[in-house]
C-alpha cells in the first residue's frame, strides 16, 4: 500500500473507514447521481476511499479520498475498514468474506442481484437499488451496519466457516497446476463441451430463440416475463 494512501486509513481513527467500489465496469456515474453519494458521506465521521473517474464537485468533503484504482483487498484487509460499499460482484464479494467486513451493496446488472440476496439473507449486508438511490437511504444503510453488531458478528462467522479448509488455497493452486504438468495437460479432466465446433453451438442457439424463458418481472415480482436488452438489475 501507498505511503499516502497508509497515512489516509492509519489516520482514521476509532471511527475507522468505508471502501466504495462498484466494479472495473463502473467507475463513473452520473453527475447528481454521484452528488448523492458525496453528501451522504460529508455527514459520517468515517472516511471513505473511493474508486472513482467522474467528475468531482468542488466542495468534496475532507473525509473522502477519491482515486482511480485501490488496493481492494489490501484495504479490506486492514483493521480500521468498516464498511464494503460494493456492487455485488463475485470477486469483490469473496474479498468481503475472508476479511469480515459488512457490506452496503448496490447491485447493477448480471448475477449481482442474486449474489447481494445471498449475503443480506445471511444478515451482513444491507441492500440499496442505484435508481432510487438517495443520500438519506445511503446513510440509512450505512449506519445500520455501522452500528448495529450482528453484521460485524455474522461476517466474522462467515470468514471462519469460509476460511476453515484443509489446505490453504495458494498451496491447492500449486498443487493442481503441478497436476496437470505431471499428467501431460490433463486431458481427463477437460469437459467434453471443448471439443464442440462452433457450428454445432450456434445451432443450438438458434433453437432457443422465441422460447419464453423464466426471467423475473420487476414490476408484479413474477416469473415468467419476456427478456428484453433493457432488462438490467437496477
Amino acid at each position: 500500500m501507498k505511503h499516502e494512501l497508509e497515512e489516509f486509513v492509519d489516520g482514521a481513527g476509532d471511527h475507522g473507514f468505508i471502501v466504495f467500489s462498484l466494479g472495473s465496469l463502473v467507475s463513473e456515474l452520473p453527475e447528481f447521481k454521484a452528488r448523492e453519494f458525496f453528501e451522504a458521506f460529508r455527514q459520517i465521521p468515517q472516511r471513505v476511499l473511493w474508486r472513482y473517474t467522474g467528475v468531482i464537485p468542488k466542495n468534496i468533503s475532507e473525509n473522502v479520498k477519491v482515486m482511480k484504482w485501490l488496493p481492494q483487498n489490501d484495504l479490506l484487509a486492514h483493521p480500521k475498514a468498516k464498511v464494503f460499499i460494493t456492487h455485488g460482484g463475485t470477486h469483490g464479494i469473496y474479498e468481503g468474506i475472508c476479511n469480515a467486513v459488512p457490506m452496503v451493496m448496490i447491485p447493477v446488472f448480471g448475477d449481482q442481484r442474486d449474489n447481494v440476496l445471498r449475503m443480506v439473507v445471511r444478515g451482513v449486508a444491507e441492500s440499496l437499488t442505484m435508481y432510487d438511490l438517495t443520500s438519506e437511504k445511503l446513510l440509512g444503510a450505512l449506519r445500520k451496519v455501522l452500528n448495529d453488531e450482528s453484521y460485524k458478528e455474522k461476517i466474522t462467522e462467515l470468514s471462519r466457516i469460509h476460511k476453515d479448509r484443509p489446505i490453504e488455497p495458494l498451496d491447492l493452486a500449486v498443487f493442481w497446476t503441478e497436476f496437470v504438468m505431471r499428467h501431460g495437460g490433463a486431458e481427463h479432466l477437460r469437459p467434453a463441451a471443448h471439443h464442440l465446433n462452433w457450428e454445432v453451438l450456434q445451432e443450438d442457439s438458434e433453437d432457443q430463440k422465441g422460447v419464453k424463458w423464466p426471467v423475473n418481472d420487476q414490476e408484479t415480482n413474477q416469473f415468467g416475463a419476456d427478456y428484453n436488452d433493457d432488462d438490467l438489475w437496477l
